[in-house]
């Protein structure tokens, strides 16, 4: 009967609050009881036999104790049925799931900075992106480079999972990304506006009505909206035709069929350091 009571005191612990989502990792963890941003109910750490473990689990156990979430410590198999199998390390965090902001209620960031000589803007809007390994990768290197915003459409793109949280390092917890329902409505505002809206391509022979240069002919004269298409399909004809000119990255070799083109976050990364090398080597 001691056994059984045992078993029915500790089942309660790993029960999930209701529409909780399981983030996984130290860097997702830690960031997302660092800002705040979502609900945080349960922090999970690796049970240690002896001794007082990591310290970076212990730092983790004070800040949860900071923000008054409960922490828990587990086997490892119960992190591993938490994560379902994925990597991780010691550490899982039971929150609220984290929405894209809507443009709409968004306090729009000095508009025209880039025209009246100060900082310039660069935006990076993500067109169907489907892949929460591409989306975490994308908003890894968005962060990382300086995009100002970054904005996806609101259907058909994978929405900010612990998946996408991994694989971003975290960085979405800490950089907000936005959603569009219209996204041709919001390109055809930006460039009323007079930002400059580019495109990518991966293969610019598929490319009609625009014309297509190499990144590295790019010049970042005015704030910029760079648009990034979807995995394997690139950008719609629709949201082709809004941008002004389509950026290519030429390969560095003749390409066999089926291996000529690259990873979108990939591409993605070349594209915007390519553009953001011009406001390094400007010192702006």
């Amino acid at each position: 009967a001691g056994k059984g009571q045992r078993l029915e005191r500790k089942a309660p612990a790993l029960e999930r609050t209701k529409g909780s989502e399981i983030l996984f990792g130290v860097a997702p963890c830690w960031l997302a009881l660092a800002r705040a941003r979502r609900a945080l109910f349960r922090l999970f750490l690796k049970e240690q036999r002896g001794g007082s473990g990591r310290p970076l689990r212990a730092e983790l156990a004070l800040q949860a104790a900071a923000r008054g979430v409960p922490v828990l410590h587990v086997p490892a198999r119960a992190l591993d049925a938490l994560s379902r199998g994925r990597p991780h390390q010691g550490v899982c965090l039971e929150a609220a799931p984290l929405p894209f902001r809507s443009l709409r209620d968004a306090e729009e960031p000095q508009l025209g900075d880039g025209e009246s000589g100060g900082r310039q803007l660069l935006w990076l809007v993500l067109e169907n992106i489907q892949d929460p390994m591409n989306m975490g990768a994308l908003l890894r290197s968005a962060y990382f480079l300086g995009v100002d915003r970054v904005v996806a459409t609101h259907s058909n793109s994978c929405p900010l999972t612990p998946i996408v949280s991994k694989a971003s390092a975290g960085a979405v917890e800490v950089f907000d990304v936005y959603s569009t329902d219209d996204l041709q409505g919001f390109l055809k505002a930006k460039r009323a506006e007079g930002w400059e809206v580019v495109g990518t391509a991966s293969r610019p022979e598929d490319v009609e009505d625009v014309p297509v240069i190499s990144c590295s002919e790019f010049r970042w004269h005015k704030p910029l909206v760079v648009v990034i298409g979807s995995e394997g399909q690139g950008l719609s004809l629709e949201t082709q035709l809004q941008c002004q000119q389509m950026l290519a990255i030429p390969p560095g070799r003749a390409l066999h069929p089926g291996i000529d083109s690259l990873n979108v976050s990939v591409a993605a990364g070349i594209l915007l350091h390519s553009i953001c090398s011009q406001k390094w080597r400007h010192g702006d």
